[in-house]
């Protein structure tokens, strides 16, 4: 038996081409045979430089939206307004290196960090605002600082308050009753400042309308520590009570009756509180997501400090050790090796802790690769989720039209006659129905009917069943022209059946031909669904695509000022289609190097 010279297959094909060309002595003979036109095929698609790059780049994209997603995984229901619209960046908790083993106060806000050194020294980083570049006067000797959602408190070593960033909701107005009272703890919180004074006395000033901290005149004067979240504050009284800080009753205000008068910190998450106890317990009340009841069993009877963030809680246990619990979606409850450590700072997404050299160390949110969305969304997430929603309904909308294009265009060109006359009128009738305005109409119907799967799997059908008279035409071309040839009218006369000729004899024939048409089909395909969600009739909110990434971007504003909304997801939309197209341009080319010239 004749051994087939190696690239006569169109597995051979494949090899070759992921695997590069193997090298092999060849015969005099083998060296006179002809090549065949599918190592022909290949070889001119290899040497076209812009094919190759096509293909690695659709190769580098497809990897990534198929396989990173497993590592970066979306959640779709996650919102958060503190988050919302950050530019790219990873300084969240990139501190002034003038702070390592020197430091005094730390914390973190939204997006940037405050500290200050053992001499008095102001510092802050991260994502800053114009006016929180304005920084309180560098004369002064400060011993602590706040960051809040997007402005700052500092407390100089005289006891006066110093705010700077947003000055709006009165922020900026510090309550002159400060000014003759010595201040030993400041909180700059979600657009309000809470002071607390040495005499025992809290003061809260900034948008009273969204967050309303009423103290009770009867413990006024009584406090020793103040902490706050997003709605409300809590309070520690000199005889070790905790007192929460509402205007009206909520899960928090639950508080455990066994702690109170045995309270040494506490701290408050958006739903929860966590308090520890003079004998080193930790007790957790009020809403349990993300697991933060789940307290770690080693450190109960061990606690001396805790501290939250939106959804996590921190404690420091007596032998400098640290652990934390709650929500990690940022990675915020994985604590590194810690040792040594005398206190813990914990908000929003970041973690500080400082050992007894003074030395820093951080976890959790540092920043986002491609920044958020007006919700607060991670963009480099969204784009790896959405681009494999994108491809997977161009790529399924595909096979839908081309199982019916090489079907109808099949048997149109074999049989011809009043077969072909009927299917060829068929593929014009549905070629002349326009795909946007149909999807729009029927998304408008039914579309708030069916659930979101539905809508994605309507989409996918519209486009394969409007998509296939192009190929079916190109198909039926290329069995006219085949069935004339001597292969098969041997295969008719050795009495195989017209359905194996077709599909088994001549089909293979013509394969390359649409592939090349599936390839920018393809592509064809992920700018139909791009369009769709773009014009809000698409996959909607809050599973994402490329189109409603877009889609989110339709206003001048972010045009504008949040650049980074629009031009990742345009990018990535853009490099996988030409990327698609030089792929199929040069498949075009390879097959029929007469049409370079032309």
């Amino acid at each position: 038996m004749a051994k087939k010279p190696l690239g006569s297959t169109f597995t051979d094909v494949l090899k070759t081409f992921f695997l590069g060309r193997q090298r092999a002595t060849l015969s005099i003979l083998e060296e006179e045979q002809v090549q065949s036109p599918y190592r022909t095929m290949l070889r001119n698609f290899r040497e076209k430089w812009s094919a190759m790059l096509g293909v690695y780049m659709f190769l580098a994209i497809f990897l990534a939206v198929f396989i990173l997603p497993i590592f970066f995984p979306l959640d779709t229901q996650f919102q958060d307004p503190t988050q919302q619209n950050t530019r790219p960046t990873f300084s969240y908790m990139k501190y002034d290196k003038a702070l390592q083993g020197n430091v005094a106060s730390i914390d973190g806000g939204s997006v940037f960090g405050v500290g200050v050194d053992r001499d008095g020294k102001l510092y802050q980083w991260g994502t800053l605002s114009a006016k929180l570049q304005k920084m309180p006067p560098a004369d002064k000797r400060y011993v602590q600082a706040s960051a809040g959602l997007d402005h700052a408190v500092a407390l100089d070593a005289d006891g006066k308050v110093h705010t700077w960033g947003n000055d709006r909701f009165t922020l900026n107005m510090i309550p002159p009753e400060l000014s003759s009272r010595k201040v030993k703890q400041v909180i700059a919180g979600h657009q309000i400042s809470i002071a607390l004074t040495e005499g025992g006395e809290i003061y809260v000033w900034g948008n009273s309308n969204l967050i309303s901290i009423p103290v009770p005149k009867d413990k006024q004067g009584t406090f020793t520590k103040v902490v706050a979240n997003t709605t409300l504050a809590a309070a520690i009284t000199g005889n070790n009570e905790l007192v929460i800080l509402s205007s009206r009753e909520t899960p928090f205000s639950y508080i455990p009756s066994e702690i109170q008068g045995r309270v040494r910190d506490v701290d408050l998450t958006e739903r929860s509180a966590a308090a520890v106890t003079t004998d080193g317990r930790i007790y957790v009340w009020g809403g349990n997501d993300y697991g933060v009841m789940d307290i770690p069993a080693h450190a109960q009877g061990r606690a001396i400090a805790v501290s939250a963030g939106r959804g996590h809680f921190v404690a420091l246990l007596d032998d400098g050790s640290v652990v934390a619990w709650g929500r990690n979606n940022y990675k915020q409850t994985n604590v590194p090796k810690l040792k040594n450590i005398v206190s813990i700072q914990s908000s929003y997404y970041q973690n500080y802790a400082v050992d007894k050299n003074g030395r820093i160390h951080t976890w959790g949110l540092k920043g986002y690769l491609m920044g958020t969305d007006q919700y607060g969304r991670d963009l480099f997430v969204r784009l790896l989720t959405g681009g494999r929603v994108t491809l997977t309904i161009g790529a399924l909308a595909v096979i839908i039209s081309a199982i019916i294009g090489i079907i109808i265009g099949s048997f149109s060109g074999y049989y011809g006659g009043k077969t072909d006359m009927f299917l060829m009128r068929l593929a014009e009738v549905v070629n002349a129905i326009p795909f946007l305005p149909l999807a729009m109409i029927l998304s408008a119907i039914i579309g708030s009917r069916i659930s979101e799967t539905g809508r994605i799997s309507m989409i996918m059908v519209i486009l394969g069943l409007l998509n296939w008279p192009s190929l079916a035409r190109l198909v039926r071309g290329q069995i006219l022209a085949a069935r004339e040839q001597e292969f098969v009218t041997a295969a008719k006369a050795m009495g195989i059946t017209e359905m194996k000729i077709i599909f088994k004899h001549i089909l293979p024939n013509v394969i390359t031909v649409v592939l090349v048409n599936l390839t920018l089909s393809f592509a064809l395909s992920m700018l139909y669904e791009s369009s769709l969600s773009y014009l809000g009739f698409g996959v909607n909110e809050p599973n994402a695509t490329w189109g409603n990434m877009l889609y989110g971007c339709n206003d001048s504003t972010v045009m504008s000022l949040y650049w980074w909304r629009w031009v990742f997801p345009a990018i990535a939309l853009s490099l996988c289609t030409v990327s698609i197209n030089m792929a199929g341009d040069g498949m075009r080319d390879a097959i029929d190097p007469k049409s370079i010239g032309r």
